[in-house]
This record gives structure tokens, C-alpha cells and sequence, in this order.
């Protein structure tokens, strides 16, 4: 066999395995600077989204926390009928942000941004921002409240509105945690000097 046939099956197998890591999560969720330190492409995107829309940096990331735990191909689950005819995915969610088919065509519309996709950071993270932005100017939330941001994200600005949130125990619950993720990571950021 010659060196470059070599060279070729061996290059093919490397990129077959490798090729998913800019989809897997950081090491350690539970510290926004070690994300940082191993994802330095999230905080420029992030930073770049604070600048443009306003909303902070530990709310950002505290929600994709919880909307994808940093995975940039996360997916909702199958359904099943009878517990095993796949029926689909319970929505079209996607990407780090999470954001629904119809949500992304929106941004999409409204930004100019057609070539934006769920699964990269610097548009999802824009995506948030143009979201909670919008959510700020309707119904008054400010960009510092992860617990409310987190709700109109979640049930959508007319659920919000309606007040739909509170009869989901459940979803109250998640947004606490969102609310209580935002602090400890803007406590983390400001102690590793990107607070």
C-alpha cells in the first residue's frame, strides 16, 4: 500500500471521529470561566451579542445552559407511539439556543442574517439576544432577569403574557434554577476578570 493511500484512509478515519467536537458540551458546566477558558470562541460571541442587544453575558449562558447544555446539535426527543413507533421529534428545537423552525425564520426575516444556523454559537447566541431584546421592548422584562427572559423564551411572548407559566409548577421551578445559574455565573465571571 503506498504512503499516500496510507495517508488517506488515515486522514478519512481522523475526521470521521473527531469530527463532531464543536457539537459536544465543555468539561465543566458549573463554571462559566472554565467555559470560557475552553470555548474563548463562546465569550467572543457572547460579548458581541451583549454589545448588540443588551443582554448579559451569565444570562446568555445560563439559558443555553439550560435550553442545551452547550451542545450545538441538540435535538428534542423522538416521540413514540406505544412506546416504540417513532413518531418525530417532540418540536423542531435545535442548536444551542433551542429555537423553534418558525422562531429562527423570524430572526432570520427580521436580522437580514439568512445564513445564520442554530448550531453555531455566535448566531445562536445572537439569536438570544434579538429574542430577550424584543422581549424587553413588548412586555417590559429587563435583560437582567434571567427568571423572566427564561419564561418568555420558554412559553413565547403571548404565553408570557397570558401568564401560561404559572400553571407549570415544573417550569417555574426551571426558571428559578435559570435565575439562580445567571447570578452564580456573573459571581465567576467577575472574580476571573470577565465579569
Amino acid at each position: 500500500m503506498s504512503r499516500l493511500l496510507r495517508a488517506s484512509i488515515l486522514l478519512l478515519l481522523l475526521a470521521s471521529c473527531g469530527g463532531g467536537g464543536r457539537f459536544s458540551a465543555p468539561r465543566d458546566l458549573d463554571d462559566a470561566c472554565a467555559i470560557l477558558r475552553e470555548r474563548p470562541e463562546y465569550y467572543s460571541a457572547m460579548k458581541r451579542t451583549e454589545r448588540r442587544w443588551g443582554v448579559p453575558v451569565p444570562v446568555q449562558m445560563a439559558t443555553i445552559h439550560q435550553e442545551s447544555k452547550f451542545i450545538g446539535n441538540a435535538r428534542t426527543p423522538h416521540r413514540f407511539a406505544l412506546g416504540i413507533i417513532p413518531m418525530g421529534r417532540q418540536s423542531t428545537a435545535y442548536g444551542y439556543s433551542q429555537a423553534l423552525d418558525g422562531t429562527w425564520e423570524e430572526y432570520q426575516k427580521e436580522t437580514g442574517n439568512r445564513r445564520a444556523r442554530r448550531d453555531r454559537i455566535d448566531d445562536a447566541t445572537d439569536f438570544m439576544g434579538w429574542y430577550m431584546h424584543g422581549s424587553e421592548q413588548r412586555l417590559g422584562i429587563s435583560k437582567w432577569d434571567a427568571r423572566s427572559q427564561y419564561l418568555a423564551y420558554h412559553e413565547g411572548r403571548t404565553g408570557f403574557a397570558n401568564g401560561s407559566y404559572n400553571a407549570k409548577s415544573w417550569l417555574l421551578d426551571v426558571s428559578a434554577r435559570v435565575q439562580s445559574r445567571a447570578e452564580t455565573y456573573a459571581a465567576q465571571l467577575s472574580a476571573c476578570g470577565r465579569g
